[in-house]
């Protein structure tokens, strides 16, 4: 049976968090505490076309541009995931729910900074027709992370773009909430109501290794495409 735990996660976890729940949720949201390099290979750099392939009507009959955003109507699994200002294609990992049920957090390492985590036993997908989208991303002190891009460029209205090999789904940011890290938030964690993304990522002050104040979550819905 999968666990709905109505407790907060996040990317780097407060000491309050684990005497809320019981337990340390993660081992930490910041290079202080690194668990080792990951061999995962870095986002790869995207091809820019040449001057004579923009101006050959050959190459681009060939070459459709691909719309912005898709008509989604089944679920998939996302592997890309853009944010203007923030992120271009960032990688999506899967890391499995601790022994507790906290959904995982991308890996402690120079990789693992620059990509998020998708909560696979919510058992919510992009394009599905109920309940949030689990994701999140780490926050760095050195302002270096994707949590740190996210909070400087992500607001009200903003635009998220998720890529999968079944299709394109376009968001637009409907709320962004920012709350103490020992709050817990049911809406979260909700398996019902609206589709929409749920990003989560730490914020606020940082008092130590691992340790920070509040949590940012950008509640995100499906665009339809015009």
């Amino acid at each position: 049976m999968r666990s709905r735990r109505p407790v907060l996660v996040a990317t780097a976890v407060l000491a309050v968090v684990a005497t809320v729940v019981g337990v340390d949720l993660v081992r930490g949201g910041d290079p202080d505490r690194p668990v080792g390099e990951v061999t995962a290979r870095e986002n790869q750099p995207v091809a820019v076309p040449s001057r004579q392939a923009e101006q050959d009507p050959t190459t681009l009959a060939a070459r459709p541009p691909r719309p912005a955003c898709d008509r989604i109507s089944h679920g998939f699994a996302p592997s890309r995931i853009s944010v203007p200002g923030a992120a271009r294609g960032a990688a999506v990992v899967t890391p499995p729910r601790d022994v507790n049920g906290i959904p995982g957090t991308p890996p402690l390492s120079s990789y693992g900074k620059t990509v998020f985590a998708w909560d696979t036993q919510q058992g919510t997908r992009p394009g599905e027709r109920a309940g949030n989208v689990l994701l999140n991303a780490h926050t760095w002190p050195d302002g270096s992370a994707l949590g740190n891009r996210l909070l400087a460029a992500l607001q009200l209205g903003g635009r998220v773009v998720v890529s999968g090999p079944r299709g394109r789904l376009c968001y637009r940011v409907t709320e962004r909430v920012e709350v103490p890290a020992d709050i817990q938030m049911f809406r979260y964690y909700a398996i019902r109501g609206k589709p929409q993304l749920a990003i989560l990522v730490c914020s606020g002050t940082r008092l130590g290794p691992g340790v920070w104040t509040k949590r940012t979550v950008w509640f995100a819905s499906p665009v339809r495409p015009s």
